[in-house]
């Protein structure tokens, strides 16, 4: 009562009530230990912050499993993000909120509404970081400040080892782990999973419902997770923005295929043996991979992690079997093709690139003038870059998954700033619509249309994380792909109709297939 009294007397005189805040900062009971964190967004969410999922994955854990984390004794400090994992930089976009990259960084942060306790039962949404396996992490400003969680979700971000550290796949690991290397990154994320089935009740969260979702790199992940025998049990909804595992971006090879190119790597270091590897230091691997190949480690075909590939789990209908969210942007590639294309050059491309089919490829992607052949450029590269691969993943589960599956195409231009001088709906667009952190964006002037849509995305994506259908009061209607082959355009004025991008999809497709 008389807390109660203090914090009337604070609001009326309108002074910071510091020894208050201090006094009762939001504590939480985990399996490893108690941690206290922080009042966020003014009052309206508690966020708990760099909390330890696994053991650091340093000396004689660099490139094995994530291991158990240790239990601490006393009050956690959660009112921090843990270090990033190892990376450099790599965009000018990526922005971090934490001390610097490390081995040691296997952390978590959990941000939950400010009324929520261990009975509340909330949904749950896990975010996977792009940054094409090789940048990125859970500290990002875009991902940690969202209204998102004010409607009544508990929102998860994370970091896993990226590049070398969480990809390596050599002939040598494989001969120490039983044949199967790499994709530690990925595990990472399971371990992170598995965490929060154990944890996330005390935080209001309820462990029966737990949607993935993730951008670029990060729904390349939750593709992956969707066929990974380990993580199945682990969500019951997943969202993937602008990626998967069905080639595209990053192709995923063999054990054999990648264990003799990375023990080519591997061996150009000078190390003599694993533990030499394991023994240099995080600055000089990074130094090594740079001077090599650069964005050269991603997930692997390893015959345990990732029994197969996807196209095949998912055609045997041995995908988890769970309702979806499978999208991509207008514009994830453009003015490279396109560039001072007219529709002589492109009916010339189409010549020397599909010769024995020169008529079909100009049905699927036309150039009767020259702003047409710039349009069709332009969404040739898109496809190529990002949009085939979700396309096929969108296909093969409505095909086998017998599950809700709904798809988006986002088409709202951002506006132009000096990182994004044209305004377009670029790859990674979307993620500022998706968390409602428009204003993270420096330089970016943000029309009312602008962030209504991102009202709006914010209703569909938690709609769908409460109840597994994004539909609700107020929204225009999101019919299901699985029945209906519909695709909704998020843009300033929403709208909903057949896949009119069908045709490019499907000439790629048996174009790929005749290679």
């Amino acid at each position: 009562m008389l807390l109660k009294r203090v914090w009337v007397a604070c609001a009326a005189v309108l002074f910071p009530c510091t020894l208050l805040l201090a006094q009762t900062a939001p504590v939480v009971k985990t399996t490893q230990g108690d941690a206290t964190g922080k009042w966020f967004r003014n009052g309206l969410q508690k966020a708990f912050l760099g909390l330890p999922y696994a053991a650091p994955p340093v000396g004689d854990l660099r490139w094995k499993a994530p291991q158990p984390p240790a239990r601490w004794s006393g009050m956690r400090d959660a009112t921090k993000f843990g270090a990033r994992c190892e990376q450099w930089h790599v965009w000018d976009d990526y922005i971090f909120q934490d001390a610097g990259p490390s081995e040691d960084c296997l952390f978590l942060n959990v941000y939950t509404p400010a009324k929520a306790k261990a009975t509340s039962k909330l949904p749950v949404m896990v975010w996977i970081h792009g940054g094409g396996f090789i940048a990125g992490a859970g500290s990002e400003p875009r991902y940690s400040d969202s209204p998102l969680v004010d409607r009544g979700v508990v929102l998860v971000t994370l970091n896993y080892r990226l590049g070398v550290f969480g990809f390596l796949a050599t002939n040598d690991l494989a001969k120490e782990n039983g044949g199967h290397a790499g994709n530690y990154g990925l595990m990472d994320v399971v371990a992170a999973l598995q965490w929060v089935k154990a944890n996330i009740a005390a935080f209001g969260g309820d462990a029966g419902n737990v949607t993935i979702f993730g951008e670029s790199a990060g729904s390349f992940a939750v593709s992956a997770l969707t066929v990974a025998p380990s993580a199945h049990g682990l969500f019951q909804k997943f969202i993937g923005e602008s990626g998967a595992l069905f080639n595209g971006a990053i192709p995923m090879g063999t054990m054999d295929q990648r264990g003799k190119r990375d023990q080519v790597w591997a061996d150009s270091t000078g190390a003599k043996s694993l533990a030499e590897l394991r023994a240099m230091p995080a600055d000089k691997v990074l130094d090594s991979v740079k001077n090599s190949r650069g964005a050269g480690f991603s997930p692997v075909q390893d015959g345990v992690f990732l029994p197969e590939s996807l196209a095949d789990a998912y055609a045997a209908g041995r995908q988890v079997h769970v309702p979806a969210i499978i999208g991509w942007n207008h514009d994830e590639r453009t003015g490279t093709l396109s560039k001072d294309m007219t529709a002589a050059k492109w009916k010339a491309y189409a010549a020397e690139h599909y010769g024995a089919r020169p008529d079909e490829f100009l049905k699927a992607f036309p150039g009767d003038t020259d702003e047409q052949a710039i349009r069709s450029a332009d969404d040739l590269t898109t496809a190529q870059f990002i949009a085939l691969a979700p396309w096929k993943w969108a296909e093969a589960d409505v095909a086998t998954g017998k599950v809700p599956v709904y798809r988006y195409r986002f088409d709202q231009p951002s506006p132009a700033e000096r990182l994004h001088p044209l305004p377009r709906a670029f790859h990674s667009a979307e993620l500022e619509y998706v968390f409602g952190t428009q204003d993270v964006r420096q330089g970016a002037t943000w029309k009312p249309e602008a962030r209504r849509l991102s009202m709006q995305m914010m209703d569909y994506w938690t709609n769908f994380a409460k109840t597994g259908d994004p539909n609700g009061k107020g929204l225009p209607k999101w019919p299901r792909y699985d029945q209906d082959k519909a695709v909704i355009h998020l843009d300033s004025t929403i709208t909903a109709g057949p896949d009119s991008t069908r045709a490019e999809f499907e000439f790629l497709t048996s174009a790929e297939a005749k290679h």
